[in-house]
């Protein structure tokens, strides 16, 4: 088992592959404007590292969000091409089970993530591997946080209402996403294909027919 999986759901541009054991290479940039320029780069990087030709990878995973519309796709079309070249399995795991199975945490707590616009992408877990509700988008006030810990980068940028995420990682770092899909895969778990979770509609519409100037 050669897992390559990578995530661009949040500013974190993240990669690694995991061979059914353990990590073999990881690399993460956070640059939330540059996902598309850095993924293949990052990709390419980490097979490097790892002494892995492409062709010998044997699945591919991308969070599949909740995220930003524009990031989120970069992560599942690169997904969804390299799965299609290499004739392999593609496949989608929620971006805050990835943030969730960082953590390593064995009792109930929260999972958030940025949702810009003063919200945040939420999930409830009663493990770091298991997801018991969500995912949802709130204002961070609205978040039933009931005195759970809560772990993710929203922790740290609304401490006053969802704590200081207890030092557990801020993103969804591509190892423990590679690892979460290597541990379902060797348990026979069924994956989700690599499509994205949209929890509201992107800022970018169609615009609409030209207003008449003239009487």
């Amino acid at each position: 088992m050669l897992v390559l999986a990578f995530d661009t759901a949040t500013p974190a541009v993240t990669a690694a592959l995991h061979d059914g054991e353990r990590v073999l290479a990881e690399r993460t940039t956070i640059d939330a404007r540059r996902h598309g320029e850095l993924l293949v780069p990052t990709v390419e990087q980490v097979l490097q590292e790892a002494a892995v030709p492409l062709r010998e990878v044997t699945a591919i995973v991308a969070g599949s969000g909740p995220g930003p519309y524009t990031g989120l796709r970069v992560g599942l079309m690169t997904a969804q091409g390299l799965a299609g070249t290499l004739g392999v399995p593609a496949y989608g795991i929620c971006t805050l089970d990835a943030v969730a199975y960082g953590s390593g945490l064995t009792e109930p707590f929260l999972a958030a993530t940025d949702a810009r616009r003063k919200e945040v992408f939420w999930a409830r877990y009663s493990d770091m591997r298991t997801r018991v509700d969500g995912p949802f988008v709130d204002r961070p006030a609205d978040v039933p946080v009931n005195g759970l810990p809560v772990v993710g980068a929203a922790a740290t940028l609304y401490p006053d209402v969802l704590g200081d995420g207890g030092g557990a990682p801020p993103y969804p770092y591509a190892g423990a996403l590679a690892a979460l899909a290597a541990e379902r895969l060797a348990a026979g778990v069924p994956l989700d294909p690599p499509r994205p979770i949209y929890l509201r509609r992107p800022d970018a519409v169609v615009p609409g027919a030209p207003k008449r100037v003239t009487a």
